[in-house]
């Protein structure tokens, strides 16, 4: 990891780093780029990829159906509703 592959990393996140913060970074990235490196390295041939690192069963509720939720009670609080839906502020300009 270099100060030119940084450069360009921040101008792609449109970040701007002081320089003693984009040393520390340099050296963040090198630590993990060699710790990926070492991991690498342990055999893992015969050994089943895990979803999860514990092993755990996930208790799942049995599916039912319930009433419907009171459209007016539920928007009351709302600050806005219009045609029964939330009214939001525009987020992007076309």
């Amino acid at each position: 990891m270099d100060d030119a592959i940084i450069s360009k990393l921040l101008i792609l996140s449109q970040l701007s780093l002081k320089k003693r913060e984009r040393d520390s970074l340099i050296d963040d990235l090198d630590r993990i780029i060699e710790f990926v490196d070492v991991m690498a390295t342990v055999p893992t041939e015969g050994i089943a990829p895990l979803s999860h690192p514990l092993d755990l069963e996930q208790p799942l509720r049995t599916d039912r159906v319930l009433p419907d939720t009171d459209r007016e009670r539920v928007q009351a609080s709302a600050s806005a509703i219009r045609n029964g839906l939330y009214v939001v502020p525009r987020v992007v300009d076309r």
